[in-house]
């Protein structure tokens, strides 16, 4: 996990000395956010916490290319809240495969995007469940009650439970003008916060999601991965975060393409039920770059109204039904040429 920096470089994880806080974080419930893991280094004290993740499928996690800017050795811990507490129902796998986009560039944080596949599936259960990722269908506008959470500042002040805050969807042209981030900000980022700061993600996990909930319904979307973003809380400027929706495609080909292809998403056979989170929070120490990157715990003032098993719910997923398709095609081209196509 990282801090926001307050200049205008772009940075790498970093090491925090615990002085800056999170602006208004509220304590997450056992189960809030089933999806989110924890991605963690060996080497790194206390918590061993590097970045944040999402879950979106059993045996991929979807998080930021910068984590993975200077360390290996990886692992990921799922289904829990508390980090010195994980409970029976957390599940720690290790990393099998990095893929990092083939466009990123460390230099200005530009397609800071990266899938983890894990060395065998998760097996899902109320506190561990499966993201919604957005197609091209999904109307962000029609989004509302948005969510980050982590892990990163609460570490730093010796708390290790999962911090979420409520935050609002910022337009990407007001977001990228003149003072506020000048040009700064790529068509495939989304922007939230607040115009006036106060609130902000700060010190969460860079990797970690943007997370709105669909108008009418229980349903949740992963439309973000946490990037990184300028100080803590300040006036224009709010977080910065990848697109999942501008990459629907990248994700779907890169699983679908994997030498084990049967860990794709087919297998999104999770229960319905939604209750569980976490992300932890520490911080990792790299080369001293200006701007650093932040996974996303913030403030929130206001109650936060998680999913609870009763009514929240997993989504089904429609990259399945892409998938379906692609291996369909795999099949019959198999059948007529007679070769393994894969």
């Amino acid at each position: 996990s990282v801090y926001h920096p307050t200049n205008n470089s772009y940075g790498n994880v970093a090491y925090d000395s615990g002085t800056i806080r999170v602006v208004g974080g509220t304590g997450a419930k056992l189960g809030a956010w089933p999806w989110i893991v924890s991605i963690q280094h060996p080497w790194i004290p206390h918590l061993k916490h590097l970045c944040g993740g999402s879950l979106i499928s059993k045996q991929w996690v979807l998080t930021a290319a910068h984590c993975f800017d200077e360390v290996t050795l990886l692992y990921v811990v799922i289904g829990a809240t508390q980090l010195t507490q994980p409970g029976h129902g957390a599940q720690v796998r290790r990393v099998k495969q990095v893929l990092i986009h083939q466009y990123y560039n460390h230099d200005d944080m530009s397609y800071d995007i990266a899938l983890m596949q894990l060395d065998h599936p998760v097996q899902c259960s109320p506190y561990i469940q499966l993201a919604c990722m957005p197609d091209a269908t999904l109307r962000l506008s029609e989004l509302q009650n948005c969510w980050v959470a982590g892990w990163g500042s609460t570490a730093a002040r010796g708390d290790d439970q999962l911090q979420e805050a409520k935050v609002q969807l910022i337009d990407l042209q007001l977001c990228n003008s003149s003072g506020w981030y000048s040009g700064k900000i790529h068509i495939h980022n989304v922007c939230a916060g607040y115009p006036q700061g106060t609130i902000d993600t700060c010190q969460g996990d860079s990797g970690g999601p943007l997370m709105c909930q669909e108008k009418n319904s229980d349903y949740w979307w992963v439309i973000g991965i946490t990037s990184w973003g300028r100080g803590c809380a300040r006036a224009k400027r709010p977080g910065i975060y990848i697109s999942t929706q501008y990459f629907y495609d990248w994700i779907l080909f890169h699983m679908n393409l994997s030498p084990d292809g049967g860990s794709s998403p087919t297998s999104r056979a999770c229960s319905h039920s939604l209750i569980t989170s976490h992300s932890w929070s520490q911080y990792i120490p790299t080369s001293q770059s200006s701007q650093k990157l932040w996974p996303r715990p913030t403030p929130s003032p206001i109650p936060i109204p998680v999913p609870t098993l009763d009514k929240g719910k997993s989504c089904l997923f429609p990259i399945k039904i892409l998938l379906e398709f692609f291996t369909q095609v795999k099949e019959l081209l198999q059948q007529t040429f007679g070769q393994n196509t894969s």
